[in-house]
């Protein structure tokens, strides 16, 4: 008999998950948010979850509350989610078994800001509210066809939207310095040569057929010339070359936001290092670590990314130009997943865009935010796809996040 391995519910192709893989995998996830917020009970030592409030944080009560509002939201109140991406979000939703969910979660009608004046439900009756949105979700998810992409859409899109909030709690661990201890350090890099792309014309974009995002919709052929990228993230030992040059007091290496956004922040280094000269010592989950300089570069801003790029005599790729060397270098050494890679792209839509039910998810970062691509070491490995879209404004820094240049 053939010993078939059996479809693991983190891998990549979850995206065409059928409707009994999908079910275990909502299940998994929702049991990895629980672990996430046991590690934010301890780490925290309040009943509330108190956080500071920053760009950066957000209340982890309100993420976690959230998660089951979103869940029940398109799932259970929505009666065309047989439907999929081709419902009418403005519709009449049916009432929540919590009374003033959207009151509470719905970030549409609350800023970032406001997320820390509001009363919200304790943590056992939040923690109740997840128990019967997901009960719910896998009672429907068992009436629902079993390989229909449109009945399917809107438990594949809870399933990745509750996976990029736990990286959110990831990097959120990082900021507040605990270790939650279920984070790994990304793996050091063997160096590489650079790879040459001879020029092509690339389908960018994702065909019909699964989950694909809105802003992934839908492929089109893009003309790329020739062009030579890192098989490989930038390295602490490569930036540590910059810092050490004098890069940032170098002012004709950044862009003028980029220099303003510099001097607003003082910074003098990557964000949570202490020590970049002759070693690099970063805080890293609330410790204070020798870091291998063989490792990728990590929380580092677009602005510090096209800086380095700028002393190196070098440029970012744009992000078909990643897509590109991504699949196409596989067999020849081009690594990626360790951190999110910054492209010189800005966020678009691409041609014939039509949003989503989510209409908030990409439409007000068009324009304003940059591209990056990849995966970092806190991704989960069912959303791990190079065509995979993660987009944010060109001076955070809390995110897992690195680079790789192309030649001028």
């Amino acid at each position: 008999m053939l010993d078939i391995e059996a479809p693991s519910v983190d891998s990549a192709r979850m995206r065409r998950a059928g409707r009994e893989l999908l079910s275990l995998a909502l299940m998994d996830s929702r049991n990895h948010t629980l672990r996430w917020i046991g590690a934010f009970e301890q780490a925290l030592s309040t009943p509330e979850l108190d956080v500071p409030q920053a760009k950066d944080l957000s209340p982890p009560l309100w993420e976690l509350g959230h998660l089951g509002w979103f869940q029940e939201r398109w799932i259970a109140r929505n009666v065309q989610r047989q439907r999929g991406a081709r419902c009418d979000p403005t519709q009449s939703r049916l009432p929540s078994v919590l009374p003033d969910a959207d009151r509470c979660y719905d970030p549409a009608e609350i800023s970032h800001a406001g997320r820390w004046k509001l009363e919200l439900p304790d943590l056992q009756a939040t923690k109740q509210y997840l128990v019967e949105t997901l009960e719910t979700t896998l009672d429907l998810l068992e009436s629902t066809p079993a390989d229909d992409d449109d009945a399917l859409y809107f438990y594949r899109l809870a399933l990745f939207h509750e996976d990029m909030r736990c990286e959110h709690f990831a990097q959120m661990s990082q900021t507040l310095g605990f270790d939650a201890g279920l984070l790994s350090a990304p793996a050091a890099i063997n160096a590489r040569d650079p790879l040459l792309f001879p020029a092509t014309r690339w389908p960018l974009g994702c065909e019909p057929g699964g989950f694909v995002f809105d802003n992934e919709k839908w492929v089109h052929e893009v003309e790329v010339p020739e062009f030579e990228i890192d098989a490989q993230p930038v390295t602490w030992a490569q930036y540590a070359e910059f810092v050490e040059d004098g890069g940032y007091d170098a002012r004709e290496f950044w862009h003028p936001q980029a220099w303003e956004w510099l001097q607003r922040e003082g910074r003098r280094s990557p964000r949570h290092v202490d020590q970049l000269r002759h070693g690099v010592l970063q805080q890293r989950l609330g410790k204070l670590m020798r870091v291998p300089m063989a490792q990728p570069v990590v929380h580092v801003s677009w602005h510090e990314a096209d800086a380095w790029c700028r002393w190196a005599g070098r440029r970012l790729p744009s992000e078909v130009e990643w897509e590109a060397a991504a699949h196409q270098g596989a067999s020849r050494g081009f690594r990626w997943g360790d951190v999110w890679e910054w492209t010189a792209s800005t966020f678009r839509p691409y041609p014939g865009f039509v949003p989503g039910p989510q209409r908030d998810y990409s439409q007000s970062a068009f324009g304003t935010h940059k591209v990056l691509r990849g995966a970092s070491f806190a991704t989960r490995g069912r959303m791990r796809s190079a065509k995979f879209r993660h987009f944010q404004s060109p001076e955070r820094d809390d995110l897992f996040c690195g680079f790789r240049s192309c030649a001028l």
